[in-house]
């Protein structure tokens, strides 16, 4: 038998094998840093600062920080809109807002703002206060603010009912129109709840007539026996609302300049936008 010949085809170089795991990746960069924004810096700066005098010009916050005066009058004007510093008198200090940043504010909501304020309010005047509004034509008193030293009132009437009788009522009748006040009266007719309560339509049509835009509205003793109040109009986006307080009737001589005090309070709080939180 003839030896087999070697065959002459080429061999072919077995295939590559590739290497078992996973394939490498394109080496990675550098990581990049964080994304950093300066304003929200500089606003953190001003607000540390002004925690930290408790009471400071807008200069002095200028100078200490080396922030440009521009720069720090918009930051801190924007801290002043939505609450986290309050303005007086050419200063500034920490607003009803900071709280919130540590959790121990009462909410972020609308309801929660608006219950720091009017707490703010309440320790203010030395007095328990009230925020009411016109909803589809009705009074409503949306929140209270009291404390164990400033107790509110007794809702012994109810309120809804009753606005011809008490200051909250009477200042937001007097943003209505006369025919809409007529209409209003009409379904929530004048009823005395004390000797000093106003005897009837017509001579409440006549003292809403008497109210001067923006100006106070004082009730002694009408609603109830005991208690004299005051409110202040406030009509924002065209929703008609109130801010008032409420004080012993043995403190009557208190009624009046307190309720300028929080007229001028509210004016200083609406130019500033503060009051928003109500809105």
């Amino acid at each position: 038998m003839a030896p087999t010949k070697p065959s002459s085809a080429p061999v072919s170089a077995p295939a590559s094998v590739p290497p078992s795991g996973p394939t490498p990746g394109p080496t990675p960069g550098p990581t990049p840093g964080p994304t950093l924004i300066s304003s929200v810096r500089r606003a953190l700066v001003l607000l540390e600062a002004v925690a930290e005098h408790g009471e400071v010009t807008a200069k002095r916050l200028s100078r200490e920080t080396r922030l440009p005066l521009p720069t720090t009058y918009h930051l801190l004007r924007t801290l002043v809109h939505d609450g986290y510093l309050q303005r007086e008198r050419g200063t500034f200090r920490l607003g009803p807002a900071v709280p919130r940043l540590s959790g121990r504010g009462p909410g972020t909501g609308a309801g929660g703002r608006l219950a720091e304020w009017l707490g703010v309010l309440r320790d203010e005047l030395g007095a328990p206060v009230y925020y009411a509004d016109l909803t589809d034509g009705e009074v409503r008193v949306v929140a209270v603010a009291e404390s164990a030293e400033h107790r509110a009132v007794e809702e012994w009437a109810d309120f809804r009912t009753t606005a011809h009788a008490h200051a909250l009522g009477q200042c937001l009748l007097a943003q209505l129109s006369p025919e809409d006040r007529r209409a209003y009266l009409a379904r929530r007719p004048v009823i005395r709840l004390t000797p000093r309560t106003v005897r009837d339509e017509e001579a409440l049509l006549t003292r809403l007539a008497g109210v001067r835009r923006g100006a106070p509205v004082l009730e002694r003793e009408e609603y109830v026996l005991g208690a004299v109040c005051a409110a202040v109009p406030i009509t924002v986006g065209g929703v008609h609302s109130a801010v008032g307080f409420s004080l012993p009737a043995d403190e009557r001589a208190r009624l009046a300049p307190t309720a300028e005090r929080l007229r001028q309070r509210l004016e200083r709080a609406l130019a500033t936008q503060a009051f928003t939180v109500l809105t």
